[in-house]
């Protein structure tokens, strides 16, 4: 039987969740409201301030240690699929059908009556989220305050504006750090930082350097370069400079050198699922590296063809983890080839970090599709005198129509 007094708010400590906490109960008439705060890396001071904030705010409150989860059945599938979204590699998108799932369950453990969230109507989560949530429990009730918009006194709806959110957080006594100047929206986790708002949604404003915090500038970047050695087990990256790590502890060390180095700033136009193209800014130091030495690995042992094909099933997979689509079918079906391609994805990559830059010097596996003596100019081996047959049919079709177009 539901308890129709209580909901289940997935909870960051943020601007947005915060806000949501007293409009469950002074506008939605909810008596207990129980907040879930999943950690899937962010700094360990966001996490506690949460659970300050909860406990203020008179929350029952949980906090779900899901870094290591993440990684696992999260980033490394990434890694694999050699996960983008128009040209930077997809992290929150990833993160949000684990949270999800982690409310699914604190929810079940209440026999809540329905969900929250603080997603607006114009972002990409509140679909992420939501799939998830009517996906594993499509019985319950999600409600979505920002989207909603706050109620005004004749009755009718109108969207909340950042300001508006900032001015109710002070009426309810609810301290932030956030201001109405200084409005930037931080998501993190492992895998990669996201920052937005404000002025950095103009598209021609540069970003100051403040916004940074896991990335040193290319000018505070060392002057002599990094090498690192990634080695990867069937797809799965598993040491560091010959060091075997558990997954956690390897994307946490890199992250820390490739940042050091000035590596992971990505600066975008992206399009939202909604269709609206926004700016967007993030650092990724852990993921490129990860992912450029994949990529270089896959090249090394994969077939021309298998690597044409493999590019469609990356981009699909990407647009369904970009969309949040965790439990489509389609992603079964794209990961059933993905895996039987990795098995071979076994060796070592060799980059080189400098300046902000991150350049494969070197890459060796027992699956890799080179032959020195067959690739060498100096080698008699193969018989290039074979290829003249070749040649003369080469874009035969093309060459009739030319022939025919000329006439």
């Amino acid at each position: 039987m539901k308890n129709e007094d209580t909901v289940v708010l997935v909870y960051s400590g943020g601007l947005d969740t915060s806000v949501c906490i007293p409009l469950m109960r002074e506008e939605y008439g909810f008596k207990h409201v129980v907040t879930v705060t999943v950690d899937v890396g962010q700094p360990e001071e966001d996490i506690r301030q949460a659970e300050e904030r909860a406990r203020t705010l008179g929350t029952e409150h949980y906090t779900v240690d899901a870094k290591a989860e993440f990684v696992e059945s999260y980033c490394w599938p990434a890694v694999k699929a050699n996960g983008d979204y128009q040209g930077y590699p997809i992290s929150t998108s990833i993160a949000r059908p684990l949270i999800a799932l982690k409310a699914v369950e604190v929810a079940k453990k209440h026999s809540a009556k329905a969900y929250a969230h603080g997603c607006t109507g114009k972002g990409n989560d509140q679909f992420r989220l939501e799939y998830v949530m009517r996906t594993l429990t499509p019985e319950m009730e999600v409600i979505a305050p920002m989207r909603e918009g706050r109620r005004l006194p004749n009755g009718r709806t109108e969207p909340w504006t950042r300001s508006e959110e900032v001015d109710y957080c002070e009426a309810h006594g609810i301290q932030l750090g956030v201001t109405k100047a200084k409005i930037w929206s931080v998501d993190e986790n492992v895998w990669g930082r996201s920052i937005e708002g404000g002025r950095l949604e103009e598209p021609d404003y540069a970003p100051p350097e403040e916004i940074f915090k896991w990335t040193r500038s290319v000018a505070d970047a060392p002057n002599e370069p990094t090498t690192l050695v990634i080695g990867f087990n069937g797809g799965t990256p598993v040491s560091l400079n010959g060091e075997s790590m558990s997954g956690i502890d390897l994307v946490k060390k890199v992250h820390q050198i490739a940042g050091e180095n000035g590596v992971g700033r990505v600066d975008i136009m992206e399009d939202r699922m909604l269709g609206l193209k926004v700016r967007e800014n993030y650092e990724c130091p852990a993921a490129i590296p990860l992912l450029t030495a994949h990529r270089a690995l896959e090249a090394l042992v994969c077939t021309q063809a298998e690597l044409k094909f493999k590019n469609m099933v990356d981009r699909e997979w990407g647009e369904l983890a970009y969309k949040g689509l965790w439990y489509d079918p389609l992603k079964e079906d794209l990961e059933a080839f993905i895996n039987e391609i990795q098995k071979r994805v076994t060796g070592e990559v060799t980059l080189r970090l400098h300046k902000g830059g991150c350049v494969v010097t070197g890459r060796r596996s027992e699956w890799a599709l080179y032959n020195e003596d067959l690739a060498s100019f100096d080698s008699k081996t193969f018989d290039q005198s074979e290829s003249v047959g070749i040649v003369k049919t080469h874009g035969m079709q093309s060459r009739m129509y030319w022939s025919l177009k000329n006439k």
